[in-house]
């Protein structure tokens, strides 16, 4: 039987922000707020977090996730990939090709279970090999960081030359906002990339709620936009 695992990557390291993992953010760890979304989706089957610290482990068994194993300290440093450590926790989790893996980054608090489930019903009505969550840009942004998103829905690049400006008539662009990877195993495996150039779709998320924490500017912005949502 296939399952669907949620890996939330979150070292202890963090240089600009220390303890940004288990910082407070409207009432819970920074951590927390991902782990709920993926408790709450309804085609999640585990929720485990891979991480270097204990600190960590301990603040996410408090909130119901799993740390089965620890991540070696290779893979907690600053020029450690993401797609290494998520390879690492596809073999400590001993998970087939057909299972599929969700990475959630912790430092993406405002995505939701129901962006989540979105993610979920595409990999499964379009057969995708990938899901990425993107988010619109502003047409004047330059062109050269942008991703466009297929009549099909696929999600590739669109190429123009370093520092050429979105013309007004062109269709909308997107950058990846890095809340949601929905990968097969055995694509990710074989590629060893969360978008692989084919069946790589896009889930477009709101500017609000794609907002990457890195600052303290960045938590206080998270926290207003949360505090007024549970205000409404």
């Amino acid at each position: 039987m296939t399952e669907l695992v949620a890996i939330i990557t979150a070292r202890g390291g963090s240089k600009r922000l220390p303890g940004k993992n288990i910082k407070t953010l409207a009432g819970k760890p920074l951590i927390a707020w991902s782990i709920d979304a993926a408790l709450n989706s309804s085609g999640v089957n585990r929720v485990v977090v891979s991480t270097d610290d204990e600190k960590i482990a301990f603040v996410s068994r408090m909130w119901e996730a799993e740390v089965p194993f620890m991540r070696p300290q290779e893979l907690a440093t600053d020029s450690a990939k993401s797609i290494d450590v998520v390879i690492h926790a596809i073999k400590k989790l001993n998970l087939k090709k057909s299972d599929d893996i969700l990475l959630l980054q912790p430092t993406s608090p405002l995505r939701t279970s129901e962006d989540i489930n979105d993610a979920i019903s595409i990999m499964r009505f379009r057969h995708a090999d990938a899901v990425v969550s993107v988010t619109a840009i502003p047409k004047m942004a330059h062109d050269y960081i942008t991703q466009k998103i297929d009549e099909n829905g696929i999600l590739s690049e669109a190429i123009h030359s370093l520092g050429e400006y979105v013309n007004p008539d062109f269709p909308a662009r997107y950058m990846w906002n890095g809340a949601i990877y929905l990968n097969r195993v055995e694509s990710l495996l074989k590629d060893k990339t969360f978008r692989p150039k084919e069946r790589t779709f896009a889930l477009e998320m709101p500017k609000e709620r794609s907002i990457d924490i890195d600052t303290e500017l960045d938590f206080a912005l998270a926290e207003c936009i949360i505090r007024n949502r549970l205000h409404k």
